[in-house]
Order: C-alpha cells, then structure tokens, then sequence
C-alpha cells in the first residue's frame, strides 16, 4: 500500500475526527493506523467483529473502517447490528472481494463505500475525507429530486419513469448534485468531491462531464434541471 502523507496531503481540520478501525490483519491495521494518526485524526483499532461492534455502540466516533472478513463476528454483520441501533456513522468497508454482487452486499448492509484491497493509503484517505463531507441524509438508498429519482443500491436513475442511462462516473457526479439541489457547486467542489483531487489541475473536465450528464437528464422537451452558473459553477434546480 502506499503511504499518502509523503505527497503533502492535507491535515483534518479541527475538531479532530475520531475514527474506528475494525481489521484482524495486523500488518494492514497498522499501516492504516499510522497513515490516519499522521494525517491528524484520532484512531482506534479493534481486531474482531464482537470487540468492533462493542466499541461502535459507544457513538463516540465520526467515521468507522470495517473489513468484511472479521474473527468472532463477520464486518457485515457487525454494520447491520449497528444500523438496526440507530447509529448512522459512517462506514467504509474494506475487503479482499470485489465482485459487483459482494460490493452490493456491503452497501445493503449499510455501509457507505467500499475499498478493495489491496489499496493506496491516498486512495483511502480520499474515501473518508468524502464520506465525512456527506450531509447527514447519506444513509437513505433512494434520492428523490423533482421529477428524478435515484436507487443507490440499483444503480438506476429515472426521470418522471424515463430510463436514464449512465456511466459510472456520471451516476457519481448526478448523486453529488442530487444530495445538494439548488446549491451552487463550484468546479473545484466537483474536482475534489466527485473526482477525489488534491491538487486541482488546469482542466475543462468537469464541463465535459456536465455536458453529457445535461444531454442525458435534460431530454428533448423537458424543462432543464442542470444548470450553468456564470462565473461560478452549476447547479441542480426544480422548476418553481
């Protein structure tokens, strides 16, 4: 795995963010343990599910880490006895697996992301950082906005029942902007955010991306819900 902090990453912002780290590997659980303590976030590690999910019952944490294959008790299991508590905290799930069909098993158990290994610390570090900047909504599986909707677990978009087709990418960008309608978002945000940029380049590729997204969502005859806003951004709007 690669260590991000040698490339310049920047610090958490205080208050420090307080992160639960659930994995039975000790050589990964410690190289991930020291890459976040650098960064500045407030780590603990616990090396089995029933040890994990004890911890996680606290609510003392901002973000947890849960590998699926866990001693005692399974990381999947650990998130649904979490989510069927009420405790909504974040939640990256790492594992070896990586079939769309184990990917979607982490999501239905209420996990936020997954991360398969082996990984980049840079990578990881990225997935949290946008996972801490989600609104608090994050943990619903269907966004409604107007006349689109959006299952999460599906992959599927549809405009009034219109089928909308999209790439990988554009599912992520649409969902960015369906979570923050009427909201103007900058480039940058969209780099940062939906493209996990550090350092922002000199590029016409958000504009690209928004293009063919407007083409698909905006078909012919429907009132415009991507907006361009001059000389700041975009923005998803609902006809008033």
């Amino acid at each position: 795995m690669t260590p991000a902090h040698e490339h310049g990453a920047a610090r958490p912002t205080d208050p420090i963010a307080r992160i639960l780290l659930i994995e039975d590997d000790a050589s990964i659980a410690a190289e991930v343990v020291d890459e976040l303590k650098t960064r500045g976030y407030d780590v603990r590690h616990e090396n089995t599910g029933r040890k994990g999910l004890d911890e996680g019952r606290s609510r003392k944490y901002d973000l947890m880490i849960v590998d699926r294959m866990l001693p005692e008790l399974d990381g999947l299991s650990v998130i649904e006895a979490l989510r069927e508590q009420n405790i909504t905290v974040p939640v990256l799930v790492l594992s070896a697996l990586s079939a769309v069909d184990d990917r979607v098993s982490g999501l239905k158990a209420g996990g936020d992301d997954y991360l398969t290994k082996p990984f980049a610390m840079e990578e990881l570090a990225a997935r949290l950082e946008a996972l801490m900047r989600r609104p608090n909504d994050s943990r619903a599986t269907m966004i409604h906005v107007g006349p689109l909707s959006m299952d999460l677990i599906e992959r599927r978009v549809t405009r009034d029942g219109r089928d909308v087709e999209l790439l990988p990418r554009e599912f992520r960008l649409l969902e960015y902007m369906m979570r923050r309608p009427g909201t103007v978002l900058t480039r940058t945000m969209l780099l940062e955010d939906v493209w996990n940029y550090r350092f922002i380049p000199q590029t016409n590729l958000v504009d690209v991306h928004i293009g063919k997204l407007r083409r698909k969502v905006d078909g012919p005859g429907e009132a415009p819900l991507i907006h361009s806003i001059r000389g700041a951004g975009f923005s998803l709007r609902v006809p008033g």
